[in-house]
């Protein structure tokens, strides 16, 4: 197996996680539950949602290979925070009204929203309150994941970008996130951008240009 194979084969492990695990939170809330119809129909949604990313994401490793159409942003950001509640995460909503449709991958943002989610809870701790929030700017739609952890240091704000550079090895994680979502937005024509005070949370904002 050639290097290149190695880093496609890691990227593919760290990314199909999520999916899977909105798929066993859908089961295990269905599991047992007799839900009305109308209450089975967004956890409907979220699975085969979950499985046209796994689909992606086996087809298709390449993160920065986008597949563009007309995206609503405010739904996608109530999917992304729909998932991660099925899951028991204390994760919630903020759009702004008037946001204009983009041409966009929509499975690919998801893909970088639920990394930025993940990335959240993962140092901020599950004891405290993920924001994603969506809002209009000059010439672009800001997407951005806002936590209330530890922060990070400004000399270190720029290597978490860094496939494989973990802050903290104490911590889950292969320090691919931040790189996938970067090559993301990067492909989109957008930029990814931190902002940290240590002691006061980190917010992490994508830019996506208005076509």
């Amino acid at each position: 197996m050639t290097q290149s194979d190695r880093e496609r084969l890691a990227v593919l492990i760290h990314e199909v996680r999520s999916p899977v695990a909105a798929l066993r939170a859908i089961a295990e809330t269905c599991q047992g539950n007799r839900l009305e119809t109308r209450e089975r129909r967004p956890l409907v949604d979220l699975a085969i949602a979950a499985c046209l990313g796994i689909e992606r994401l086996i087809g298709d490793v390449t993160v920065s290979s986008v597949r563009l159409e007309s995206v609503d942003i405010g739904r996608l950001v109530e999917e992304a925070v729909g998932a991660a509640v099925l899951g028991g995460e204390s994760v919630r909503a903020e759009v702004d009204e008037g946001l204009p449709p983009l041409r966009a991958d929509p499975l690919r943002l998801r893909q970088a929203l639920d990394n930025l989610v993940s990335n959240a809870l993962r140092h901020a701790g599950s004891s405290t309150e993920v924001l994603i929030r969506a809002r209009p700017a000059k010439a672009a739609v800001l997407l951005s994941v806002a936590d209330q952890g530890p922060g990070i240091p400004p000399d270190e704000q720029e290597k978490i970008f860094e496939a494989g550079v973990r802050l903290d090895a104490a911590r889950p994680g292969s320090g691919l996130g931040l790189a996938v979502v970067r090559a993301i937005a990067e492909a989109h024509g957008g930029t990814l951008a931190v902002e940290s005070v240590p002691g006061e949370g980190t917010t992490f904002t994508i830019a996506l240009p208005i076509s």
